[in-house]
């Protein structure tokens, strides 16, 4: 069974959050930082990630992604905060400017 990703990505205030679901979290991380994520994140900056699950299957991804997208806005912060109390982005190291361009770091 494939792993996948259940994530949580938010603009710089933490006003606005958008969840999605990936088999490749640093690589659909980087589309969003990049603006090539989604319109939705495009339209409203939202280039940090503030929170992920890693999950076996992605049935279960798909099923985990529906369930966060009907919870409360302020279930969805507490979730964040449990594992990341000050909301930071945690996907701030995973890359590095090389000719201008944002990539994905080795040993990342």
């Amino acid at each position: 069974m494939r792993k996948g990703f259940v994530y949580i990505m938010s603009n710089k205030n933490r006003t606005t959050f958008y969840i999605g679901v990936t088999n490749a979290i640093k690589r659909r991380t980087l589309e969003h930082k990049t603006g090539n994520g989604s319109a939705f994140t495009k339209k409203y900056n939202l280039v940090d990630l503030v929170h992920y699950e890693i999950i076996e299957g992605m049935a279960e991804c798909i099923q985990r992604e529906k369930q966060l997208k009907n919870w409360h806005r302020d279930w969805k912060i507490n979730l964040i905060k449990e594992s990341n109390p000050e909301m930071v982005d945690l996907a701030a190291d995973w890359y590095v400017k090389v000719g201008g361009q944002l990539v994905i770091a080795r040993g990342k």
